[in-house]
């Protein structure tokens, strides 16, 4: 009798790791999403204001980049040029123009004044300072546009994160340097 519970109980210990290894796998699946490594989504998003003769603010002032810089590849592979842009109504946007990089999960788009460092240096540097979050990356290819909220000083901002929020990491970097 005494071997019949100890079966018993090694088949219900069985059931219980495999439980939990399916459990572990769901969670582990959701969490890292691997899936988007596959998939890419293109943006393609003309400057605000570009199609219409009024890019011109009210003093007749164009729209101007007051700062770029070019991507550079952090944890993956990531390329294309970042340009705050002051339009013609005073307001800022920031634009990636052929961005180029992995998809992947919780994507953000920041502002920050960390220096831009090559290799894994600079993989985890850009919330040790100030930041700011323009928003979800819309497209890990393309051209595209983010607000930089009213009120907030550009200047003070010397370069643009595409920030992976999930797991603390720079999937690619561009300093930010001031025309002359």
């Amino acid at each position: 009798m005494g071997m019949v519970v100890v079966v018993w109980v090694r088949g219900k210990w069985r059931w219980a790791l495999l439980g939990t290894a399916v459990i572990v796998l769901g969670v582990g699946t959701y969490w890292f999403q691997p899936w988007k490594l596959w998939q890419d989504a293109t943006v393609t998003e003309a400057l605000p204001g570009a199609s219409a003769p009024a890019a011109a603010g009210p003093a007749g002032e164009a729209a101007r980049t007051v700062a770029e810089g070019s991507l550079i590849s952090h944890e993956h592979a990531t390329s294309g040029t970042a340009k705050v842009i002051r339009l013609g109504d005073g307001s800022y946007t920031l634009r990636l123009e052929g961005l180029d990089t992995s998809n992947g999960p919780d994507l953000r788009v920041w502002l920050t004044d960390a220096p831009v460092k090559e290799g894994v240096a600079g993989w985890r540097v850009f919330d040790d300072g100030k930041h700011v979050s323009l928003g979800k990356l819309k497209g890990n290819k393309g051209d595209q546009n983010y607000e930089i909220p009213a009120g907030l000083d550009v200047s003070e901002y010397t370069s643009v994160a595409i920030w992976c929020d999930r797991f603390d990491v720079s999937f690619g970097a561009a300093p930010l340097a001031r025309p002359a």
